[in-house]
């Protein structure tokens, strides 16, 4: 596997890259045009937040297949346009959440302390003691916008320093709150009640100017702002007019909305506005544990191993992964049966998954389900692309669990269709190489889906196995193993599948269905 590393991360995450195996190259500063020349070399692409990874660059990228972004934000790159492509995005979203949350607090108790000016007007000659006059944090209510991991980090220091500490966030249950002492409020109840509000929620469509005019017209007089988020979360006009007029005492920033802020911006220019580029993340610590992280990303991925932090796949640990693999494996093989019986053509998929395996985290295997059903005609789709391609093509997928099972461990069936042409398939897992189709609609079947198989229906007439051996043998080709699902008796419409050693062609097929009693017949190599 070939890796570039296009921004500057350390040496050991390199090294332990190296060490096992991987190729990598370090290059870094390199603009758009630059990237778009080499990038069709690479397996895999390690950026932090300088390296702008575009859609013309994804395009480019013929051999691509892992991002790794070493840091939490992704808004450097095309997440849409790699997961069309059926590239990973991963992320280190744990490196650096205690160098944030640190940042965090550094930046409140500069700002409430007034340490920037004070420490300016010391080394200026100047003793000005009741100029600096600051605020305590004891008693204070902090509002927390986002109790992720960092926020959640945030919000458990500021107990230590006895604030009464708020939060909103739709995603977090009470009880994680409840443990270190938070209670979760309504987002505008945070703006009225809190007397120093911080930004720990990721840049959205959704959180873009989270706070403007309005927000800031329902909050307190003299309210302290901090941003150790991302750049325009926070309206920095209104920001400015809000601090003018008095409504904000002071706000400390880390991030803006335009970075490098611009000379001109007049935040620069307040003293009750304390700034620092983009350090929330800038510690030794920290830039070592991101780089770290990535750097096993790779690793893995180039040993087969899941991507634990993608975040356009789900995460699964590697334990749990190798318990899913034969789930995963036959429920792509069920999809490439369904796809050859249907011709491609489906509206609804449906996969019910039944005893043990209805406890496990199954999205893998639905985007594997998706993954066979499409491969008739996407040559390229995979994991990742799989459930998207399947929304843009306005396939509807559901999914069913239940832990009951009558017959097996654990049980995976389908049923896809467009309302006229439909299929029901079941399938179940002994082992880790053990998988097995066991019934195809009405009719029951046991077979492993590897190889090339003839799958057909027709009239339970004597002399039609017969016939359909003979029109092979003038083809020259060997039949190496056959099962007749037979249902409803003598007389009925019964499934024939035929294992082949050499895949027919469509002029086989053709002559096969004209045979006397074969209603239909579907060549898919599994």
């Amino acid at each position: 596997m070939k890796v570039l590393v296009s921004d500057p991360i350390p040496d050991e995450a390199v090294e332990i890259m190296r060490n096992e195996g991987l190729t990598v190259d370090v290059n870094t500063g390199l603009n758009e045009e630059e990237l778009v020349k080499v990038i069709p070399e690479y397996d895999g692409l390690v950026v932090r937040s300088g390296t702008k990874v575009t859609s013309r660059v994804i395009d480019a990228a013929t051999k691509l297949k892992l991002i790794g972004r070493a840091g939490v934000g992704v808004d450097n790159i095309d997440v849409n346009a790699a997961t069309l492509k059926g590239i990973i995005v991963a992320n280190a979203p744990g490196g650096n959440t205690v160098s944030t949350a640190e940042h965090t607090f550094a930046l409140m108790l500069s700002l409430l302390r007034k340490i920037p000016v004070a420490v300016k007007s010391v080394k200026e000659g100047k003793w000005e003691r009741k100029k600096f006059l600051g605020t305590e944090l004891r008693g204070k209510t902090l509002g927390v916008l986002g109790l992720g991991r960092v926020g959640y980090e945030v919000a458990r220091r500021a107990v230590a320093f006895e604030m009464n500490v708020i939060a909103y966030d739709p995603y977090i249950s009470e009880e994680r709150a409840d443990d270190i002492g938070v209670r979760l409020v309504k987002l505008d109840d945070v703006f009225k009640k809190s007397d120093i509000i911080t930004i720990h929620v990721p840049k959205t469509r959704d959180t873009a100017h989270l706070i403007s005019k309005n927000e800031f017209g329902l909050m307190k007089d003299g309210v302290f702002l901090i941003n150790c988020a991302r750049g325009g979360i926070v309206d920095e006009r209104a920001l400015f007019e809000a601090i003018e007029g008095g409504k904000v005492a002071g706000a400390a920033l880390d991030v803006y909305e335009e970075e490098p802020p611009a000379a001109d911006n007049p935040l620069l220019r307040l003293d009750n506005v304390v700034t620092t580029p983009h350090l929330g993340a800038s510690t030794r610590e920290a830039q070592l544990g991101v780089g770290l992280t990535i750097a096993n990303e790779m690793i893995n991925f180039s040993k087969g191993l899941p991507v634990r932090n993608a975040i356009n796949l789900p995460a699964v640990e590697a334990a749990e992964f190798e318990y899913l693999m034969p789930y995963i494996t036959l429920a792509e093989k069920m999809g490439m049966i369904a796809s050859a019986r249907t011709g491609g053509i489906f509206k609804t998929v449906k996969i019910t998954f039944k005893g043990n395996i209805a406890r496990k985290n199954t999205e893998f295997i639905t985007r594997s389900l998706l993954m066979g059903l499409f491969k008739h005609i996407l040559t390229d789709i995979n994991l990742v692309s799989s459930m998207t391609v399947a929304k843009e093509r306005k396939v509807s997928v559901e999914e069913g669990k239940t832990e009951k099972s009558d017959s097996y461990e654990s049980l995976i069936e389908i049923n896809v269709g467009d309302g006229e042409k439909n299929i029901y398939i079941a399938g179940t897992c002994f082992s880790r190489d053990d998988f097995r189709i066991i019934r195809i609609d009405k009719y029951k079947v046991d077979f492993v889906p590897k190889g090339d198989y003839i799958i057909s229906l027709h009239e339970d007439r004597p002399g039609v196995i017969g016939r359909v051996g003979t029109l092979f043998g003038e083809h020259n080709i060997n039949i190496a193993g056959m099962i007749v699902g037979r249902h409803g008796g003598k007389g009925g419409i019964q499934l024939m599948l035929l294992l082949v050693d050499d895949p027919p062609t469509d002029e086989v097929l053709v002559e096969m269905v004209k045979l006397d009693s074969i209603i239909d017949a579907v060549h898919v190599s599994l």
